[in-house]
């Protein structure tokens, strides 16, 4: 790995780059990070002293302020990551393995949900597809909020100030209005954060008591989420709706190299 080019190329589009060797237990794992010290934010690549791992940027937008970063590991294989700066601050994202993904446009499209780019392959120009805000769509960092015309909204289930998040420690995106339609309803606690049925649940509690007092919510999981009014978030411009837009999250899940992503908002 020639940690000079990739330094070079990071600096291109405005970036600072750090490579770390993860030595020790206190020290954060190896992946990629976004950290801040005096001079601001920078890129912290960090690998195990035995990790065998190539980093290589295939393409750089010095005018997007983005980059395409491709890692290879021998017991891996290939990951990608869009590393680059939106609106205020940097980030990194793991990238979809989908084919042509070989430049920082494809890794943009790769991380819109399908049904975004449906829309967008619709009713938009291509230069327009990519905006954050557009007819078809607005994006705050890693969500989407797409027009609900026609939905028909139970006052009695809206809730008010609610989050949503993608979970993994990131910052929530705070909504005014939400509400939810069908999905599963599950129990979350912090020993669970993905979620256990309520028959699973019943289980655990009848097996430890003790697991009554774990914290634990009733959420609902793989449900439609709509929001109205205000979303905001402290790393990104709040966003305003006068009318309901159901709410996708990107792509990033489905990409082998999300394991290896530490801090994206």
């Amino acid at each position: 790995m020639d940690i000079e080019l990739l330094r070079t190329k990071f600096a291109r589009i405005g970036a600072r780059l750090q490579v770390t060797e993860v030595v020790g237990r206190g020290q954060r794992g190896a992946g990629i990070d976004i950290r801040a010290d005096k001079a601001g934010e920078y890129f912290d690549i960090r690998v195990q002293p035995n990790d065998s791992v190539d980093y290589e940027v295939v393409d750089l937008q010095p005018k997007l302020r983005h980059l395409l970063l491709l890692a290879r590991r021998e017991d891996s294989g290939k990951e990608k990551f869009l590393c680059g700066h939106d609106e205020r601050h940097w980030f990194v994202c793991a990238v979809p393995e989908r084919q042509g993904v070989v430049n920082v446009i494809a890794a943009m499209e790769a991380l819109q949900p399908a049904e975004v780019r449906r829309l967008a392959a619709r009713s938009l120009r291509p230069k327009d597809r990519l905006r954050r805000r557009n007819e078809a769509f607005v994006r705050q960092g890693e969500w989407f909020f797409v027009p609900a015309t026609h939905l028909a909204v139970d006052d009695r289930f809206v809730h008010r100030n609610e989050p949503i998040s993608r979970g993994n420690g990131s910052k929530p995106h705070m909504c005014e209005f939400l509400y939810r339609q069908g999905g599963e309803v599950v129990m979350v606690c912090s020993r669970h954060p993905r979620g256990v049925t309520i028959t699973q649940y019943r289980k655990i509690v009848q097996a430890r008591p003790e697991a009554a007092q774990w914290g634990w919510q009733s959420m609902r999981r793989n449900a439609a989420v709509y929001v109205r009014g205000r979303i905001s978030h402290p790393d990104h411009k709040t966003v305003v709706f006068d009318n309901w837009h159901r709410v996708l999250m990107n792509t990033e899940h489905e990409a082998p190299g999300s394991r290896n992503v530490v801090f994206l908002d």
